[in-house]
């Protein structure tokens, strides 16, 4: 738009033929007048809405009353003659000098400043009142006749005094205001560069001095001033994250319809006063801060422009100082409200809470608007000197000044639209602290849907944790004693227990109830009263699992360094299959979240979300056999003079499900709680045979004999003496001077009869004749030396030497290393899961991966199967006939004819070996068998330690083990109905 001055016109300077100048009323000046008023208005009541909303009634009607007294200031001063504005410029100036002095003797700290004078509740600020003065004795000194230097001198005089007490407060927000708006002037009242320019020199040679004599408190202030902060937890940084927040989720037309708008207010730190933009934002909506920006803009162009029309320079200065001291305090505010700009502790002009600001703003907006009037009354007045002096760039100011604005309110839309949900879920967040619910842990079963493992919240003896949040309950004296009559505590004890909570607690346990008493809590439905279900994890079982289950606890710092996101006290896996299926078994946490204030302290109850129960873990194990394998364990370790462990499982060769794993000793995991049972803990791990360990995965023992399957499998794939060839064996083999015994003194025999008898004689001569490299080779190919890979944590891998491993270790591999290798000695080690495996394989020409988890699922739900790894064919499986028939040998006429009695043919070795890690105990007694033979259906191997007399006790274990399974394998191998993944049926 066009604006065309009344004063700008050249006619009106040309003589009218003698007459009385005519009088002609300035309409355009009169209607920009009312423009002016209006946005001034519209910020001061915008503001008071802000203030309502965020501090209530009594704030705002404070403010409004300075509001109207404003008013009243800005129409006196309107009509303000011009011969007197000198006169009230120094007078304003010599009082703020006069109040500014006061203040470093008498005034009120605040933060580390001092700024204010107090009379009763009233408050002053007198580096408010500095801006008027020094605005108007500038006006007045750059606008006289003097020259230059004088003018100038005397301006930097001035000016240098309430900047040095503002200075000194620390006030550098006002500091650096009083310097932009000195500069400004100087610069507008048309100083020669020549003499402005040593100033700013001189200014660069001094601020060091300036700044090294600053306390740390202010160093930090002006670093925020000059440098400002992003978003950050503290500081500046977090003021700024404050109101992106409140700017970010305003929405368009604000939140008035959000009940947690005012305590989302709360969080906005300096709301009323520095950040009151952003605070009108959050509230009434992007369009309430658009009208805010065009209010402002306009009052700024409104200022700028009557300082073209003033008939004396002095006016004009006036005009255009405090277009150009808004202009800046608007465009630092806004800047600092966005962050674009250091968050200055600029208040909005006339919006911000402040009733010295916006008395002296109003009283210098009518001092602006009067000196406008005037001019645009008697234009010719004015002398042809003053013609050529008008404030200079000050179109260019407004323009500047406007155009920053336009850019911060575009940046504000734009950060709405593109970062609005995240700020509004920041938001959100921070004034939410939530209580977890914990989720009750999956059940674990046999097969056939048993529980082994089960959430004592889900059984009829479950406790239930009672919780309150102190800040919202104990101001109810009514629903104190509904509570404390509903958990059985005396009213007096409950109360005393939420008053000595501080303020800021988010839940204190008040009582453990049973289930009944806890459903009665949560059906009163006290507000700020949770109920939570306890966490105990029970195992019906006992000992008969403990290593293999595992057990469940909280959480550990390594259980929190492998799973980062666990929260605080979480109950989770820490052994066995616990802790391999935790992420299944686990579920997901509820939560019950709480609406806190900036402090912490607990003002609502938010939204309630429902735990979701872990899935269930369904097992191969059949219950049945496990308990029937146990139980032959025991027995068999009983039947020794002196023993240690044994192990005892049963798998399924065609897929590797494990039917039973059995270990002995054991220990009940029930002990583990939570609570732990500590005296349960503490003689679980000082009993003798480490029953902590689950011994057929974890205990690596030497073969023996049973390892004489892998060295004959390695003979048929490098076959150095044939099969069915007999050759000599006798009582003992001597190699390089030393002899190697049998267990008792054979004839000869062929590879089928050895195995069957378990001639150690024929497998000297055989590991010596193959040497060591195709043994070692046949045993990796039958899964010797590795993990099988069986879903259970903390698996040995066993062990078998190499000649280069056991050089690399500082060892040597002798000629006799190898004909001991040959019977399962020396350098070599397996669990009984490995035994079981490469019996497996030998057996039925192919490996299999071991697996526990058969499938998970809901309770009353279709379980969906585990995926599990296909078997792999042994390489050499074809070649295996006569290893199998003298596993069927071994049974029929050799050292397990204790097994040819049962109703389907099996297969087998045996083995005794003896353990140079064992003290007062020499062997491990050895039997491993499938069955049926040709096809086996299940391998089952044992493990027994003792002085060599056990070896009848593994094979009665084994024996009774493969009748049970006999006689009940349809149901030992039945299972509910399970959905693959992969087909989705």
């Amino acid at each position: 738009m066009l604006i065309v001055e009344h004063g700008d016109n050249p006619a009106a300077d040309e003589p009218n033929n003698g007459r009385k100048p005519a009088r002609r009323k300035d309409k355009g000046g009169v209607t920009f007048d009312v423009l002016a008023i209006i946005a001034a208005l519209v910020l001061v009541v915008i503001g008071l809405a802000n203030l309502w909303a965020v501090d209530g009634f009594e704030f705002a009607a404070r403010q409004a009353a300075i509001a109207v007294a404003g008013v009243v200031l800005l129409a006196a001063f309107w009509r303000f003659r011009g011969a007197l504005l000198t006169a009230l410029g120094w007078v304003t100036y010599l009082g703020a000098v006069v109040l500014l002095a006061v203040v470093h003797v008498a005034g009120e700290t605040f933060n580390g400043a001092t700024r204010w004078i107090g009379i009763g509740d009233f408050t002053f600020q007198p580096s408010e009142l500095a801006k008027l003065g020094v605005l108007l004795v500038l006006a007045a000194v750059l606008g006289s006749q003097r020259p230059s230097w004088q003018r100038f001198a005397l301006g930097v005089g001035l000016a240098v005094v309430p900047i040095t007490f503002t200075a000194l407060q620390p006030d550098l927000s006002t500091t650096m205001l009083l310097l932009v708006l000195t500069v400004s002037m100087l610069i507008i009242g048309r100083i020669p560069a020549r003499i402005i320019l040593p100033l700013f020199a001189g200014v660069i040679v001094v601020a060091p001095l300036v700044v090294g004599s600053l306390r740390p408190y202010q160093l930090q202030r002006l670093g925020s001033f000059l440098v400002g902060s992003h978003e950050s937890p503290t500081g500046a940084g977090w003021a700024i994250r404050q109101a992106h927040i409140a700017v970010g989720s305003g929405s368009l037309f604000g939140r008035s319809g959000d009940p947690l708008s005012g305590l989302q207010a709360q969080y906005l730190p300096e709301k009323e006063t520095d950040l009151a933009l952003a605070s009108v934002v959050g509230q009434f909506g992007l369009v309430a801060g658009g009208v805010v920006i065009i209010a402002a803009i306009v009052l700024v162009w409104r200022l700028a422009l009557a300082s073209r029309v003033p008939r004396s320079p002095h006016g004009a200065l006036v005009a255009g100082g405090l277009a150009i001291l808004i202009g800046v305090e608007i465009v630092v505010s806004v800047g600092g409200n966005l962050g674009l700009l250091p968050l200055a502790g600029v208040p909005f002009p006339l919006l911000s809470f402040g009733g010295t600001a916006l008395l002296v703003h109003l009283a210098a907006l009518g001092v602006a608007l009067g000196v406008r009037r005037q001019g645009a009354r008697r234009r010719l007045w004015t002398m042809p000197g003053w013609r050529n002096r008008r404030p200079r760039l000050m179109r260019t100011i407004a323009l500047a000044s406007s155009a920053l604005l336009v850019l911060f309110g575009l940046y504000g839309w734009n950060l709405q639209m593109t970062r609005g949900p995240e700020l509004a879920a920041a938001g959100h967040e921070q004034m939410t602290r939530c209580i977890r619910l914990p989720a009750p842990r999956g059940a674990i079963t046999d097969r056939h849907g048993a529980p082994l493992a089960v959430s004592a919240s889900t059984a009829e003896n479950a406790m239930d944790q009672v919780l309150a949040v102190p800040a919202l309950v104990r101001s109810r004296p009514d629903d104190v004693a509904k509570l404390a009559s509903l958990i059985g505590q005396p009213v007096d004890a409950v109360r005393t227990s939420l008053d000595n909570a501080p303020a800021t607690t988010l839940s204190l346990p008040l009582a453990d109830v049973p289930r009944v008493a806890g459903d009665a809590v949560t059906a009163a439905g006290i507000t700020g009263v949770i109920v939570v279900p306890q966490g105990r994890r029970s195992y019906p079982t006992g000992a008969l699992l403990g290593p293999v289950l595992g057990f469940a606890g909280i959480a550990t710092p390594t259980d929190i360094e492998r799973w980062p996101d666990l929260p605080a006290g979480e109950i989770v896996g820490r052994a066995g299959l616990e802790q391999q299926y935790d992420s299944v078994l686990r579920g997901v946490n509820g939560r019950q979240c709480v609406y806190v204030s900036p402090p912490g302290i607990p003002v609502a109850m938010g939204e309630r979300v429902e735990p979701v129960r872990g899935a269930d873990l369904r097992l191969s194990l059949d219950l049945g056999l496990q308990e029937r394998l146990s139980a032959g364990l025991v027995n068999a370790l009983r039947g020794q003079r002196k023993s240690h462990v044994g192990a005892a499982l049963a798998m399924d060769p065609r897929n590797g499900q494990i039917l039973a794993l059995a270990s002995a000793p054991s220990y009940d995991n029930n002990v583990y709680g939570p609570p732990v049972d500590v005296a349960g803990v503490q003689a679980a791990a000082n009993a003798p045979g480490h029953p902590m360990l689950e011994h057929a995965t974890q205990a690596a023992l030497p073969p023996g004999s049973t390892f004489k399957l892998v060295v004959a499998a390695a003979q048929m794939v490098n076959p150095v003496i044939p099969p069915e060839k007999v050759i000599p064996t006798g009582g003992s083999y001597t190699l390089g001077g030393h002899t190697f015994g049998n267990w008792k003194p054979m004839g000869p025999m062929d590879l089928v009869q050895s195995i069957a008898w378990s001639n150690d004689v024929y497998f000297y001569k055989l590991a010596n004749a193959l040497g060591p490299e195709p043994i070692i080779d046949a045993a990796h190919a039958l899964g010797v030396g590795k993990r099988t890979g069986i879903d259970l944590p903390g698996e040995s891998p066993g062990y078998i030497g190499t000649p280069e491993s056991v050089a690399a270790n500082g060892g040597t591999w002798y000629g006799g290393s190898t004909v001991i290798l040959g019977i399962g000695q020396g350098y070599l080690t397996v669990t009984p899961l490995q035994n079981a495996l490469f019996t497996a394989g030998v057996a039925t020409g192919q490996l299999v991966t071991p697996r526990l988890g058969l499938a998970t699922g809901t309770n009353g739900g279709i379980f969906t199967t585990l995926p599990t790894p296909a078997p792999t064919p042994v390489p050499f499986s074809d070649k295996l006939g006569p290893v199998r028939d003298g596993m069927r040998a071994v049974v029929t006429g050799g050292t397990a004819t204790g097994l040819s009695g049962l109703p389907f043919p099996v297969g087998a070795k045996t083995g005794t070996a003896q353990d140079g890690s064992l003290s007062d105990v020499h062997y491990d007694n050895w039997l491993s068998a499938a069955a049926p033979m040709p096809d086996p259906r299940i391998v089952m191997t044992a493990v027994v330690q003792g002085p060599g007399s056990g070896g009848n006790n593994v094979k009665t274990l084994i024996a009774d083990g493969l009748r049970y399974f006999h006689d009940n394998e349809a149901r030992v191998m039945s299972t509910d109905p399970m959905q693959d993944p992969a087909s989705g049926r």
